[in-house]
């Protein structure tokens, strides 16, 4: 079409099978054994199917694999950046023999396709990250083919598909390259930039993304970029509302927005390089990279990284038939409103980044910053943390004062009328929901992680969790924080009471129970408790009442603006 290696042969369809073939495959996968795909192996799945990732027609075998991490190549010769291969556990691969056919299925159990295993064996992790970053320590991203847990060992093959994987949101977005490419035709596009957005874009965006189509007379393909999850979050569909309003907002026919089913890799070069080959699949031209404008800003221009960056660049347009544009930095006449070019400017993620702070403060955005259109879906989301969810986090041992606390902190947030406020008490969540449970550290902290999944729940849909749960262990407490920042705040409060008060307390008569060996496994007796090294409140209620302590915690509220007024 626009390649000049003819790379994309425009009669090439997905793998779907036809309908008779489908039915067929659907009887006899009775007798086939099944794997489950994670929702980033899903993402794998429908861009093989689709044929985003054509010239692939299923999971990569070994002499691939190796091909591709020593030389950029299939074993034909054929460019191709990063393995594609289907991790399943030791197990599974252990259970399948050559010759055989499984059945793809996603979390829910329905299938999807069916591979044909041509090969079997085990990932080569230190391979894959020598590949990727070289003598450097891999500094973000997650392992290639989305191994998560257990599934260290790959299937290759190729596949037959019967559906892709379930879609109910925006599903008038998601066109196959193959669709993809028959509009272009049909609305006679020529050049087309590919731009992958992680963030939602705004004024500055639009006139970097103006002045750059019109110097290619190009249009804009213009899709989110999301780490993928089974259930989307909220910041899935802001994303793509604030695109779609962006989008909107621009010329007539001068950008088409669609959903890719990316799975964000971050593998540096090669992932750039394999993001370019599925952009001409989708019938693009040239590609936008951001965050090249770094090396502008930082006077990096004569340096030798940039020289390299450039270079590869030039090596990536050879390689992929497909050209890749920086990133401008632009800059805001103040006079006449307006952005332009300059080599002095800001990237267009700083404008981003200044608009979240304004929503979050509770601040009017400057007109010249973006669109109400844009701003009116942000704010959805990027609320004032008066009006966000969160959560307060007691940790401590039996008898420090938590549970007394809690209560008090839950009638105070109650009198506020302002969000919904949920008390989850250690001995409450183990009569309702972990009565299965015993002290073991494997339980204690599957307790804990309940209270975690319960607390982002009410957090996410804007209410106030309290959880007071002894959580003696810091890896259950960290995931617990992962778990709630995401949809809003999280404040660990250690209640550190000394054990010897504690003690002296003991209404329950467990200390006594464990001191005389009736009981085993008593937190700061004969288990270990380990005291947070970074809470956002320490409380020691020996040396305050517990009206004392509740005071405390509600002017650190206060005075962070999770609550308003004199609290």
């Amino acid at each position: 079409m626009l390649y000049p290696d003819s790379w994309y042969d425009p009669n090439v369809e997905s793998l779907l099978v036809h309908a008779r073939r489908n039915e067929c495959l659907k009887k006899e996968a009775l007798h086939f054994k099944s794997v489950s795909l994670n929702a980033r192996q899903l993402c794998d799945l429908e861009m093989l199917l689709n044929r985003a990732y054509y010239p692939l027609d299923g999971y990569m075998c070994r002499t691939d694999y190796d091909s591709v991490l020593k030389a950029c190549r299939l074993s034909d010769g054929s460019l191709w950046p990063l393995p594609i291969c289907l991790g399943v556990d030791a197990e599974t691969a252990s259970g399948v023999s050559l010759g055989e056919r499984v059945a793809i299925r996603d979390a829910e159990g329905f299938m999807l396709a069916v591979l044909t295993v041509e090969d079997v064996w085990k990932a080569d992790l230190e391979a894959e990250r020598i590949a990727l970053w070289g003598d450097r320590p891999r500094t973000g991203g997650i392992d290639v083919s989305g191994i998560e847990g257990d599934r260290l060992w790959y299937l290759g093959g190729k596949l037959e598909g019967l559906s892709y994987p379930q879609h109910y949101d925006f599903v008038d977005m998601r066109l196959s390259p193959p669709d993809m490419q028959r509009l272009f035709s049909r609305e006679k596009w020529g050049k087309v930039i590919g731009v992958q957005a992680g963030r939602p874009l705004h004024r500055a965006d639009r006139a970097m993304l103006e002045e750059i189509a019109s110097a290619h007379d190009a249009r804009l393909l213009l899709s989110p970029l999301m780490i993928p999850s089974v259930y989307f979050s909220v910041d899935h569909f802001c994303l793509v509302r604030c695109l779609r309003a962006f989008a909107g907002l621009m010329p007539e026919h001068a950008v088409k927005l669609n959903l890719i089913p990316w799975f964000q890799r971050r593998m540096g070069r090669r992932g750039s390089l394999l993001r370019a080959i599925v952009n001409r699949n989708y019938g693009c031209s040239h590609m936008l990279l951001w965050d090249s404008g770094k090396m502008q800003s930082q006077n990096l221009q004569h340096s030798e990284s940039f020289h390299a960056h450039m270079e590869w660049m030039a090596e990536m347009a050879r390689l992929s038939g497909i050209t890749p544009l920086r990133e401008k930095c632009m800059t805001l006449d103040e006079a006449s409103g307006k952005h332009t070019c300059s080599a002095k400017g800001c990237l267009c993620v700083n404008d981003h980044l200044a608009i979240v702070e304004c929503l979050r403060a509770g601040e009017a955005v400057p007109d010249n910053l973006s669109y109400p259109e844009v701003l009116k879906e942000l704010g959805r989301v990027h609320k004032p943390l008066s009006k966000q969810g969160f959560s307060l986090f007691f940790t401590g041992l039996s008898g420090a004062g938590k549970s007394t606390l809690a209560k008090i902190l839950y009638v105070k947030l109650l009198e506020l009328n302002g969000r919904p406020v949920t008390l989850l008490d250690g001995d409450i969540v183990r009569t309702n929901l972990s009565s299965e449970l015993n002290f073991s550290k494997e339980h204690r902290e599957l307790n804990v992680t309940r209270i975690g999944f319960v607390a982002s729940e009410i957090v996410k849909n804007g209410g106030i969790a309290i959880c007071a749960p002894i959580a003696p262990y810091p890896k259950s407490r960290e995931e617990v924080r992962k778990m709630i920042e995401q949809y809003g705040g999280f404040i660990e409060i250690h209640v550190n009471t000394p054990l010897s008060v504690c003690e002296q307390r003991d209404c329950k008569g467990i200390y006594a129970k464990a001191r005389a060996g009736i009981i085993k496994g008593m937190t700061g007796v004969d288990d270990p408790y380990a005291e947070p090294e970074n809470p956002e409140l320490r409380i020691n209620t020996s040396e305050m009442t517990p009206d004392e302590a509740a005071r405390e915690v509600m002017f650190f509220l206060a005075t962070k603006n999770y609550i308003r007024g004199n609290a």
